[in-house]
């Protein structure tokens, strides 16, 4: 394994974001048609918090399929705005932060996600997931 792998080798460039005007009936569109986790909310392209699918689970019922359920979700979700329910003190990292600093950042932090950005401005994601897809590519 090299000493210092910079993050801009494994992170997500192509990144899905929201803004504090978008609803959560569309981030929870977002989590299940791309099937990820984790989406920056930006201004600007500046990254101003970050919303996971868990954050989501947390205010609704469940996740559901029936009709019915789906409608009771779009309920909740119009009780709630992007801003209250994303996380506001997001830990960043930039595109030379070696993945061994990311991955100790994430090992000890309640959240799977760092949004990698340069002067503020979001350049791309790095999970969980794609540290461990690196790591099990290294052994």
């Amino acid at each position: 394994m090299r000493n210092c792998t910079p993050i801009s080798s494994i992170m997500t460039k192509r990144v899905i974001a929201l803004t504090r005007e978008d609803d959560l009936e569309k981030a929870d569109r977002l989590f299940k048609r791309y099937k990820i986790k984790h989406i920056p909310i930006v201004s600007r392209e500046m990254v101003i918090g970050m919303l996971s699918y868990t954050d989501l689970m947390r205010i609704s019922f469940a996740e559901t399929s029936s009709t019915s359920e789906e409608r009771i979700d779009t309920v909740v979700y119009n009780m709630f705005s992007i801003e209250q329910v994303m996380a506001k003190h997001v830990i960043t990292v930039t595109e030379d932060t070696c993945v061994r600093e990311a991955s100790n950042i994430l090992a000890k932090a309640p959240f799977h996600a760092l949004p990698v950005v340069e002067n503020g401005f979001l350049k791309g994601i790095v999970t969980t997931s794609d540290l461990l897809n690196y790591f099990s590519k290294q052994f």
